[in-house]
């Protein structure tokens, strides 16, 4: 029971365990991205188009989106390739910044 600001002690000890969903546009960013190649015209146009974004506040959402539990339940397949790509860029990025460093091989190759 909440008293103005304060919470009672049995709802401190026991709080409700969230529940993590999946908002329309969540959904529709995830199939977006399973078949986004089948329409005529690039990616970039696709995204603007259909979610009236730019690309890159799209790879934003996305980028937060795979990293939920939630979205991996949505599409594993998806998800998976999602953070593989991710990871293969990164350690691109980090050989390319650091040409010196002992060359890490990809977890995925």
């Amino acid at each position: 029971m909440r008293l103005g600001n304060r919470v009672s002690s049995a709802e401190s000890l026991n709080p409700r365990p969230s529940v993590e969903v999946l908002t329309d546009r969540d959904r529709t960013i995830l199939d977006f991205e399973c078949a986004w190649w089948r329409r005529p015209g690039g990616k970039e146009e696709a995204i603007r188009l259909t979610f009236g974004l730019s690309p890159t506040r799209y790879y934003q959402l996305l980028n937060d989106l795979i990293d939920r539990r939630i979205a991996l339940e949505y599409d594993p397949l998806l998800v998976k390739r999602l953070l593989r790509v991710r990871e293969d860029r990164r350690l691109a990025r980090q050989r390319r910044m650091s040409p010196l460093a002992t060359t890490e091989e990809s977890p995925h190759a």
